[in-house]
């Protein structure tokens, strides 16, 4: 009997559907270009298409539906948020504008940073006051709570955030607001003591600001796919995916939408994780490439690093401290502007520079015959010969080759170099963007890429992993069966989760057992509470605990996690000896003679997904080193200096377990293409996966 999982991610460029059938490993796949002014419907195109090609109902689908989207990165990047407001406390009404007074670059006199998602406009002062050792000095009064609830109805706010000093240590006055607020005027209200209860006034106001900013996006947007599932009949609910690699139900995602705001590039790393482990691959390489952005993510261990703050619409993407940084936890991975719609362009010297800008879905690159002019980075993919446009999804969505060649022209007319040439030019401008970015994300992690195994997804990660790989010095690319739409697939993998932190700074040495305890308490009941909300038994929940501690005195802390169960067990001794190895594998040191201060208590509620196997690793084998028949060949450009080869091209389906072939090559599947270089040898694993591995140079 069949048991149909759906999964669907909104990217920037493409909407993904994966269509799985966890009785046998049957998978099927779509993408369908985003329709980024009603993402819905790019879902109804995707979701439809793939169900007609499997020949499936949604009746047939009674499993949740797994969602992961863009939607509130591009609504915060692109400033097309809803009205939202912020209440403060009296004299705080400037924090978002302040900000932290970190300067990002100290010699730049023109600095700029992105507007803040509320403006001081909508921004309200109320007169209230929590001291910093949680004792409530003044409440809200009535008359108070009257001039706000009638303010805001005048500034004809779509929702309300409120972030009050002090609150994370005691949020009662905010709770008492937020619940008034909500009662009169209608609309959405958030509290920051629920989203993100931690110390640092700017970082919890600018992530309460950014959630009320998206919640008049995401929460109609979920209703309304509700409402159309229920309609079409499907049976199952929704599930959303977290930044931190988890999902939650609809209704909670809807409550906390900045916990989504990673959450594609996430599903891409949990399915990294996922393919890692069935590997038997300890440490690799994510590299996701799709229409709009690329992003990596180093699988160590078995498993992503998290971060507890993401910087989020960044003024200039490799430079921290340019964005907002929001308290939220997220799978630790860096992402940049570098994807099949990436645009080229000359800059003040005269010099060729492709990205950060995108042409997304709409109008897309020239070839899509959308209307885009501008020269993108699968124009240049098409010049070069590596796209087929005929076959460009299966040939349901034909590329015209001579716009992507009208598109070059001007660019390749200011560099002095033929189309060709200037095509290859991008093509390797954007790789080494892709390897830069990559490569210094491991240096501020303390990591060495050298020799690691790069995992190659996304539907313009194939075309260019080779050459990434090259330039990090790596051998070995996987090419993963569906790579183009593995993120989508990572959703089906993901457990479900939530991660919450409260803080509560004090000595180690002065924790209150009993205080403790109620924190604790607190947390593991709305981690309880968010994973029965999503169809979790009780019996499978398990929770984790963790510290966010530093030596007193100091600024900044290091997260340690010390054990499960359902209470905590760490005596001091071991929180110490924890600390101490963690610090010292950061720093090369400690200081035994400063006590420990543990800041923010963290803790992760889970459960985990079940165990999914595909159809292909239960494909048999056919004799090893069985050479691949190519279906024809084509002419292909490798690298700006080079002439046009004529090159195999293989049709991915047809390659059995086993099979070699040698690049230079080229490998076609519905949704993208391998792009084999020159010194590659290629080997088809049992699962399906193509193992791309660079010979001595």
């Amino acid at each position: 009997m069949s048991n149909w999982r759906l999964a669907v991610d909104i990217g920037g460029t493409f909407t993904d559907a994966v269509l799985l059938d966890a009785s046998c490993g049957q998978v099927t796949v779509n993408k369908a270009l985003t329709t980024p002014a009603a993402p819905l419907e790019g879902v109804k195109i995707a979701v439809g298409h793939l169900l007609n090609r499997a020949q499936v109902t949604p009746g047939n689908i009674t499993a949740p539906i797994v969602h992961a989207t863009t939607l509130v990165t591009n609504a915060l990047i692109e400033n097309k948020t809803g009205r939202a407001a912020l209440v403060t406390t009296t004299g705080f009404g400037d924090t978002l504008l302040i900000r932290d007074e970190h300067r990002y670059d100290m010699y730049d006199l023109q600095i700029e940073f992105p507007d803040p998602p509320i403006s001081r406009q909508l921004t309200f002062e109320i007169d209230e006051r929590t001291a910093a050792n949680g004792v409530v000095l003044q409440v809200p009064s009535s008359a108070e709570l009257t001039r706000l609830t009638q303010e805001l109805k005048a500034a004809r706010a779509e929702s309300v955030a409120v972030c009050l000093l002090n609150s994370y240590v005691n949020p009662a006055n905010e709770r008492l607001l937020a619940s008034e607020l909500r009662k009169a005027l209608g609309v959405p209200v958030c509290a920051s003591a629920d989203i993100s209860p931690q110390i640092r006034e700017y970082p919890r106001m600018i992530t309460a600001a950014c959630n009320a900013a998206t919640m008049p996006i995401i929460g109609p947007y979920l209703e309304e796919l509700q409402k159309w599932l229920s309609a079409e009949g499907f049976g199952g609910s929704v599930l959303m995916m977290l930044s931190n690699g988890g999902v939650v139900s609809a209704e909670d995602a809807a409550a906390a939408p900045i916990r989504l705001v990673e959450s594609g590039p996430a599903a891409g790393a949990l399915a990294a994780q996922w393919f890692a482990r069935s590997m038997g691959e300890h440490r690799l390489l994510a590299f996701d490439m799709g229409g709009t952005t690329a992003k990596a993510t180093l699988i160590e261990k078995g498993e992503p690093a998290l971060t507890n703050t993401f910087e989020v619409a960044r003024r200039y993407r490799f430079k921290k401290g340019s964005g907002f940084p929001v308290s939220v936890p997220s799978v630790d991975l860096v992402e940049i502007g570098a994807g099949g719609g990436s645009l080229a362009h000359l800059d003040q010297f005269g010099l060729l520079k492709v990205g950060p800008e995108s042409s997304g879905a709409d109008p897309g690159p020239a070839c899509y015959q959308q209307g885009g002019q501008q020269p993108a980075v699968t124009d240049a993919d098409v010049v070069l010969g590596l796209l087929d446009p005929k076959t460009f999804l299966g040939g349901d969505m034909p590329l015209d080759l001579s716009l992507a060649v009208a598109a070059i022209e001007p660019l390749a007319e200011g560099l002095g170099l033929s189309t060709t040439a200037t095509a290859a030019g991008m093509y390797e401008v954007v790789s080494q963007n892709m390897a830069a970015a990559a490569r210094m994300h491991a240096v501020e992690r303390g990591v060495d890429l050298r020799g690691v195994t790069v995992l190659a997804f996304g539907g313009a990660g194939p075309p260019h992993a080779c050459r990434v790989a090259e330039l990090l010095d790596s051998n070995r690319v996987v090419f993963p069966v569906n790579a183009s739409v593995l993120s989508a697939f990572g959703t089906l993998v993901s457990p479900v989760r939530i991660d919450l932190a409260r803080s509560m700074p004090t000595k180690l040495t002065d924790v209150i057992p009993v205080e403790r305890d109620n924190l604790l308490d607190e947390l593991r009941e709305e981690g309880r509470r968010v994973l029965l909300s999503a169809g979790v038994p009780e019996r499978n929940i398990r929770y984790r605990y963790g510290i966010d501690a530093r030596y007193t005195g100091q600024g900044n802390e290091i997260t340690i996690w010390l054990g499960e169960g359902n209470a905590w067990v760490a005596p001091d001794d071991e929180v110490t000896r924890a600390f101490e190895s963690e610090y010292r594998r950061i720093y090369g040191m400690t200081i035994s003679d400063v006590a420990i201060e543990v800041v923010t208590w963290r803790l992760s509620a889970r459960a985990d997904p079940a165990e999914i196997t595909t159809a292909n690793s239960q494909t048999t084998s056919t004799p090893a080193n069985a050479t691949a028949v190519p279906t024809s060949t084509r002419a292909a450009v490798f690298g700006r200096e080079q002439n046009a080869v004529e090159v195999p091209v293989y049709r991915r389906a047809d390659l059995a377990v086993g099979a070699t072939f040698a690049g230079p090559a080229l490998v076609e599947e519905r949704e993208t293409t391998s792009v084999i270089r020159p010194g590659w040898d290629v080997t088809v694993a049992q699962d399906g996966s193509l193992i791309a591995g660079l010979g001595a140079r």
